[in-house]
Parts: C-alpha cells; sequence; structure tokens
C-alpha cells in the first residue's frame, strides 16, 4: 500500500512538472495519461475534448495505441458515460463497460479487454471543458484513494487545458486586431490615393482577396508596402 501511495504521488510530482514545461499541449496531455496509465496499472487512460459548438468529445490523447479505440467516433453531449459526465459534471463509475447498457461502444470494449471504468469531468469555474477516462482489463474498485488521486490529477489537466485554450484566443484576438489595424491603414491609402469613399475601398480589397485567394490580410499589406515606397521614388525623380 505504502509503495503504492508513493508511486502515485511521484506520478503527480512527474505530472506537475509536465504542465509548467515548455512543451506542446499534446506532449503534455499525452505525458499526462502515459504516466497515469503506467502508475495506476490502468488498460486505457483517454482525456477527451468538448467542442462546445458540436456538442461533441474527442479523443485528444491517449496511451492507447490500438487503432480501434482512436478511430472511436466522437460522443455526443448527454450520450454514453463520458457525455453524460460531461453533461452533468459529475463522475461516474461503471464496474464493467460491456455490461452497462449506458455505455455506447461495447463493441471496441469487447475486442480492447476493457472492464471497468472511472470517468471524471474536466472542468475549469463550474465549466465542463473534457472528460478523463480510466479504464482496466479486470473488473476493479476504484478506492477513496486512487479516487482523489486521479481528481487531482484531473484538475491539473483542466487548467492546462484551460491555459492553453486561453493562450490560443488570446492569439486569435490579437491576430484579428492586427488584421484590422492593417485592413483600416490600407483602406485609408487607397481612398487618398486613388478619391475612392470608404466602402468602395473596403470592397475593391474585398474583390481582390476573393479572387486571388489570399486573405485580407495579406492585401492590406500589400498596398501598404506598395504605398509607402513609391512615395520615396516619386521624391528621388523629383529631384
Amino acid at each position: 500500500m505504502a509503495g503504492e501511495l508513493e508511486k502515485q504521488l511521484e506520478t503527480l510530482s512527474r505530472i506537475s512538472h509536465a504542465i509548467t514545461s515548455d512543451q506542446y499541449i499534446e506532449d503534455i496531455l499525452k505525458l499526462i495519461v502515459t504516466l497515469t496509465a503506467e502508475a495506476m496499472g490502468f488498460k486505457v487512460c483517454s482525456l477527451m475534448l468538448l467542442d462546445a459548438q458540436k456538442g461533441e468529445l474527442f479523443i485528444k490523447a491517449t496511451q492507447s495505441v490500438s487503432r480501434q479505440y482512436l478511430k472511436k467516433p466522437p460522443i455526443k453531449l448527454g450520450e454514453g458515460i463520458a457525455g453524460r459526465v460531461a453533461m452533468q459534471n459529475k463522475s461516474i463509475i461503471s464496474p464493467d463497460v460491456k455490461e452497462d447498457p449506458r455505455y455506447i461502444n461495447q463493441d471496441i470494449a469487447k475486442s480492447e479487454g476493457l472492464c471497468s471504468l472511472l470517468s471524471l469531468p474536466l472542468s475549469v469555474k463550474g465549466t465542463v471543458i473534457g472528460v478523463l477516462n480510466f479504464y482496466t482489463s479486470k473488473k476493479h474498485k476504484f478506492t477513496a484513494l486512487e479516487i482523489n488521486v486521479l481528481e487531482s490529477i484531473a484538475n491539473q489537466a483542466a487548467i492546462v487545458i484551460d491555459n492553453w485554450q486561453l493562450m490560443l484566443e488570446t492569439q486569435v484576438m490579437k491576430e484579428k486586431l492586427e488584421t484590422r489595424k492593417k485592413v483600416e491603414k490600407a483602406k485609408g491609402i487607397l481612398m487618398k490615393e486613388k478619391g475612392l469613399d470608404e466602402d468602395s475601398a473596403y470592397n475593391l480589397m474585398r474583390k481582390y482577396s476573393m479572387k486571388t485567394r489570399r486573405p485580407m490580410k495579406e492585401i492590406a499589406e500589400s498596398i501598404i508596402v506598395t504605398y509607402e515606397v513609391n512615395p520615396v521614388r516619386d521624391k528621388k525623380t523629383k529631384e
């Protein structure tokens, strides 16, 4: 018992170290599920993320190398065990998924030798962002200690995913703001140089963007560079 606890605590320490590293999110999540499966002796450990727009859970990371398991279709919110966990924001334990009518992919469970399942929600400030699943190969009663350790791992995983999503959102917002500034500047140049009104200048860029299949940001950058270089040439010509 003491040896198991020591191994579990070491796993938590290694996961905490991974989370604070500068590795890519895919590598961190892969490490989390792999370390957990090895330390706890699980058959499969999988992390599913919630696509809020589609209302579906999809596998983001697992240590399983089974093609059949990796090709599992997304699970609808509220369906199956993982879908219920995500919708209710409550953990679910299934003694044997092969005999549990709530479990959707029983054919995969049978072929992969999956049995007991502990499914935990990944939530941040009450908002579910995914589910963490732990499967055993034989019937297993999850102890209070195991559940506490796994809940701690789930909380750490939720934090790193939330931080990653916030970073992506920040990058997207910065990109949109940068694009808007460049489009506005290019639009001003066209209005001044070609005597166009605001709508005509914007529509001219938009049509060229559609015609060339290039982003508006690239079109705006081309206009800015062209009209910032030309005045210098004109000045040299007059001199």
